[in-house]
């Protein structure tokens, strides 16, 4: 009974359906195919605005190359200090845009507040001797399975536009974060400020299907050229767009990220004082302790240790195949616990 991650999930049927519908013919390579050249259409009309969007394979190339493109090697980057970009991406970032830093910050339950990044902001040096801030980067849904809120969006992205820096949105779980919001996507994105995101889909029930999208029109020329100097301009795009395609105008989207996060919702509650984070995606936060930890595991749950071995903390997600049984086991165990 898998609780690792939704990166364990497997692609669902209408994915599946659109690539081998895809899969006729000879058509041209490198985006000049027709599921590629639909992708900026379908993706402005589900952000309601004209948008560039750049099919690529994974969560780290859409992080690191839309970063690349707003920050300079001499540039600062500031994000939570448990975000993907920090932790998970070996550097990243840094090596996609030939030097830049992250500055990294605390936040509350994974989301940075207006005053920690205003400080930031007022604080960081400007002189010739240190990396000038560049951008902001926040992740929706978070690290800690928290979603912004758009009036929060907005405060945080008005801060780093007032300051001179591009705002960068980590949407590997974009889709849990809207339909906890119940908002339209563009509240949280372009409306609230966001320049550029990662707009991510192989966490939902896609296979290797990530995309860049593009607000902020002026900065798409320098991203297309970086794409292609870092070997991520794919030859057969027909494959993602046709992925990326079928999750928009399918609604599918917004139908296994609903799924994912009632399921996760139903393990928070059943966590009861345990719950380490408000349950707002479809990622649990647990303090079980050392001992009940290693119960579950015995009962059969694989997930993931959180923090310190000897805090006892664990990280459930819930992937949007996830079985219910699974669920209701699990819901079980820890009432039992």
């Amino acid at each position: 009974m898998r609780f690792l991650s939704d990166n364990t999930a497997t692609a669902c049927p209408e994915i599946l359906a659109a690539i081998e519908q895809a899969n006729h013919g000879l058509v041209r390579a490198y985006g000049d195919d027709p599921w590629t050249e639909r992708l900026d259409g379908v993706f402005s009309e589900h952000f309601g605005t004209p948008v560039r969007a750049f099919a690529v394979a994974t969560g780290t190339a859409a992080n690191s190359l839309a970063l690349a493109t707003l920050s300079p090697p001499y540039g600062a980057i500031f994000a939570y200090h448990e975000a993907h970009i920090a932790v998970d991406e070996c550097g990243a970032p840094g090596f996609f845009s030939g030097g830049a830093q992250l500055a990294l910050l605390p936040a509350s339950h994974g989301r940075l507040d207006a005053a920690t990044v205003g400080t930031a902001f007022a604080n960081h040096p400007r002189g010739v001797h240190g990396v000038q801030p560049a951008a902001l980067s926040l992740t929706q849904a978070t690290e800690l399975g928290t979603a912004y809120r758009p009036a929060e969006v907005a405060q945080l992205a008005e801060l780093a536009h007032r300051a001179g820096l591009k705002v960068h949105m980590d949407g590997a779980r974009f889709a849990n974060a809207v339909a906890f919001l119940g908002c339209h996507p563009a509240d949280v994105t372009w409306r609230a400020g966001v320049d550029v995101m990662s707009f991510g889909a192989t966490k939902n029930g896609a296979l290797t299907a990530e995309a860049v999208v593009f607000f902020d029109l002026t900065l798409v020329r320098d991203f297309e050229l970086r794409r292609k100097r870092a070997g991520h301009l794919l030859s057969k795009s027909r494959y993602v767009a046709a992925q990326l395609l079928a999750y928009l105008e399918s609604g599918i989207w917004k139908r296994n990220a609903a799924r994912a996060n009632a399921l996760a919702q139903r393990i928070g509650i059943a966590a009861g004082a345990a719950l380490l984070h408000p349950v707002e995606a479809n990622e649990v936060f647990l303090n079980l302790g050392v001992a009940r930890r290693a119960a579950l595991r015995t009962a059969g749950f694989d997930f993931y240790d959180w923090g310190p071995e000897p805090a006892g903390e664990a990280r459930l997600v819930v992937s949007w195949d996830q079985r219910e049984q699974d669920v209701h086991a699990l819901c079980a165990a820890l009432a039992r616990s």
